[in-house]
């Protein structure tokens, strides 16, 4: 008994010894052998890793007005199982369709309603499935999702619960205030957030800032553990880019793009404004063109491409510009010799004028003004000579890229190897070029010669400390020709626009300002090198304005617009569109008109205005004779109660001084206010205590006074200066004042009455 018990005993003892010599070994291997990856796979359970998405920086225009910016964002989750267990699938797919839809079209809601439905009726294997309903779900507007917060709070009572399985998950997306507006400069970001094309792609490393993290320690069910170890990298925000555009003048672009669009119906339209001094591009848009908010929602590619950069054209009569000042550099350009025209001959072709047959003899300056080729061929390719013409091609930039700081520059085609192809070149045909060449070699003519490099980055700068980390200066690539031929080039094509009998460009003028430019019609090249397309054709202008110190240059080029058959109509599509952005650029910089900028001495005779009340409007008028400054009296009263400019302030011979004339201190009579221009009645307001607004532009036509409360209220009706002097009323309205501008003069031009008048407008 004893033997078995002990034998028993031996045999338990063994078998626990077994057990624990298996369960050291086992410790062992998991704590030394598989140690280490079993901590790893450990450590993933019990810690927590958050990514911290940087904010993208901002892109502004030059005025720090938003172009690009991060904005909130939300992505709908539903539970299938939540929603089945309330019987909701067809009443959620209807209602979340009709929010969610990217069109009105019947079929498409439809569609949606029905990708929706099968997600909410397909049967999940997890516990919670959460489903997402991609693209028209995922990060959809702040205004989507409070219309589907309304539609959750409705569907609660319906069904009676707090949990409808509807949520809406917090994320960030890429914004674009303006919609379309500087779409192509822009680009987009895609809801994965990656750029795409545009300053978004050019400039990604800049905007995109660096990543950060958060770990800690946390249970089964994710509460971070008390005392556990937390690990903190910062996200760093991307850095804002500061455009050259202004929003305004891309505003005004856009919408003179839109009616010429919407008429014509082109293929596209461009147009690039810069200032031609610095060739820091002030905008630039093409058209068609998309929505970077929507970008899914355009179906054509053509609505992505940016032709001001990416398109090539034969650039036709704009062209001659390049001849021209290449001429004029060389000294053959005589403005007043003649030639025959209508046809040319050179070896292997003859060559035509637009209209075929010419005008007869003209003169040089004619030829530009009427855009005669055969003009351009004597000058170019008789006097210039091929090489000479060659390397006038090459000192403006063309077949070259420019370098502009947007992805997708071409560079244009210049091929000249027999005698048509260097005489046709003359004129613009049989090479091409694209919009931005054009831009920066009639800038090179507006500030004085000198090519520079076109950019639409100012500035990238850290958007807390507003420290700049990089800037993008002005650059001058070369000296094509000097001042003054650059001068000299630029009276010639102001005649191109100011001549209203022959001008190719006189749609383009502008009233009170001057203006250069020169037309351009190109017939286009069918595809595969075919010949040319029977009435197919790029319209195009390009100008700058005032001559006399260029603040703005457009260029507008529409390719096929519908002219009905007859391409002298193209005068009618490039030149007011550019008349438009032009004018209305100038007015929102403040540049004075040229008759304005005319009239001021280069030093002005500064004066200090002396006390005057108290003393008769002629001995008012004895004191500041001396100093040849006006003086203009309000009331009848014997005596001045009260001045403006008060006493002791400096000011200049063009200027006046304006007396109140009465003994009380009482509501003076508003003056006679016709003809003045709306600085000089502006003053009389604001001296009167009066308020004053004004419709129109130029000098006051007519006044009206009326009374809001105890404001007295002057409206002013402005006009231009020619429309005033043409009232049929004996006395001009702008004889009653001795404030009225110059008549415009055109240098070494009689004036001679051209209404009623029909020219050539356009060029090929």
């Amino acid at each position: 008994m004893n033997k078995k018990v002990k034998l028993r005993s031996l045999l338990i003892g063994g078998v626990f010894t077994l057990l624990f010599v298996a369960l050291v070994g086992r410790l062992y291997w998991v704590q030394v052998v598989d140690g280490k990856e079993l901590r790893a796979e450990a450590q993933k359970k019990w810690e927590k890793e958050e990514v911290l998405r940087p904010v993208r920086g901002m892109i502004n225009d030059r005025n720090d007005k938003v172009l690009a910016e991060d904005a909130p964002a939300f992505t709908l989750a539903l539970n299938p199982k939540i929603i089945q267990s309330k019987h909701l699938e067809v009443t959620v797919a209807k209602r979340l369709a009709d929010l969610l839809k990217t069109s009105d079209d019947p079929a498409s809601i439809a569609a949606l309603e029905e990708k929706i439905l099968s997600r909410l009726t397909k049967q999940y294997s997890v516990t919670n499935p959460q489903v997402e309903i991609r693209n028209e779900g995922w990060k959809i507007d702040a205004e989507v999702a409070e219309q589907i917060k309304l539609l959750v709070e409705e569907l609660k009572k319906q069904a009676n619960t707090n949990n409808v399985g509807i949520s809406l998950l917090k994320e960030t997306k890429r914004f674009y205030p303006g919609g379309k507006l500087a779409s192509h400069i822009l680009g987009y970001s895609d809801k994965e957030g990656n750029p795409i094309m545009g300053l978004e792609y050019k400039f990604d490393e800049a905007l995109k800032g660096i990543p950060g993290s958060l770990m800690y320690e946390k249970d089964r069910t994710g509460v971070e553990l008390p005392d556990s170890k937390v690990t903190y990298q910062p996200a760093i925000d991307g850095n804002n880019v500061r455009l050259t555009i202004d929003k305004n003048i891309q505003f005004y672009i856009e919408s003179a793009l839109e009616k010429v669009y919407d008429q014509y119906r082109p293929k596209s339209i461009t147009a690039i404004a810069a200032d031609p001094k610095t060739m820091e591009i002030l905008g630039m848009a093409s058209l068609p063109n998309f929505n970077p908010n929507k970008y899914w929602e355009s179906k054509n590619q053509s609505d992505f491409f940016n032709n001001a950069i990416g398109s090539q054209y034969e650039p036709g009569s704009t062209f001659k510009l390049v001849t021209l000042a290449g001429a004029v550099e060389e000294g053959i350009f005589n403005p007043n010799d003649t030639f025959m025209s209508g046809s040319i001959q050179v070896p292997g072709n003859r060559l035509h004028d637009h209209n075929i047959v010419g005008w007869g003899p003209i003169s040089y300056l004619d030829g530009l003004k009427r855009s005669s080729n055969v003009a351009f061929v004597k000058l170019g390719y008789e006097k210039l000579g091929k090489d000479k013409l060659v390397q006038y091609i090459d000192k403006f930039g063309f077949a070259a890229k420019t370098g502009i700081d947007l992805p997708g520059e071409v560079a244009g085609m210049v091929r000249l190897r027999n005698p048509v192809e260097y005489a046709t070149a003359t004129y613009g045909q049989g090479l091409t070029a694209t919009s931005i060449q054009q831009t920066a070699a009639y800038a090179a003519i507006a500030n004085g010669g000198k090519l520079m490099w076109p950019h639409i980055v100012k500035e990238i700068y850290n958007p807390k400390t507003k420290e700049v980390i990089q800037s993008f200066e002005p650059k001058v690539i070369r000296q094509v020709v000097s001042e003054a031929t650059a001068k000299q080039v630029s009276g010639y094509l102001e005649q191109v626009v100011s001549d209203q009998a022959i001008g190719t460009g006189k749609k383009a003028a502008i009233e009170g300002y001057r203006v250069a430019g020169k037309t351009g019609t190109a017939n286009k090249v069918e595809p595969g090198g075919k010949g040319y397309a029977e009435g197919k054709w790029v319209i195009s202008f390009i100008g700058y304005a005032p001559v006399e110190d260029p603040r703005i240059l457009v260029t507008i080029i529409a390719d096929e617009p519908d002219l009905g058959g007859d391409y002298h109509r193209g005068s009618e599509v490039a030149p007011p569109a550019f008349k438009e952005i032009v004018s209305q650029t100038l007015r929102y910089m403040g540049v004075p008109s040229s008759t304005q900028q005319t009239k001021a001495p280069e030093k002005e005779i500064k004066a200090t205005v002396p006390d005057l009340i108290g003393q008769t409007v002629e001995q008012a008028k004895t004191t500041m004779n001396k100093y040849g400054i006006a003086v203009e009296a309000i009331g009848k009263g014997p005596k001045i109660t009260a001045q403006s400019p008060a006493p002791g302030t400096e000011i200049g011979t063009t200027q006046r001084i304006y007396l109140t004339m009465q003994d009380t201190g009482g509501d003076p009579t508003v003056p006679d206010l016709t003809g003045k221009s709306l600085r000089d009645a502006l003053e009389v307001c604001s001296f009167l205590k009066v308020k004053c607004q004004s419709n129109g532009e130029g000098y006051v036509a007519s006044q009206t006074v009326a009374t809001e409360g105890d404001v007295k209220v002057v409206t002013l009706q402005l006009k231009p200066y020619s429309e005033l002097i043409q009232t049929p009323t004996g006395d001009t309205a702008a004889s009653k004042s001795d404030n009225k501008p110059p008549a415009k003069t055109s240098d070494g031009a009689k004036t001679t009455d051209t209404s009623g008048k029909k020219g050539t407008t356009t060029t090929r």
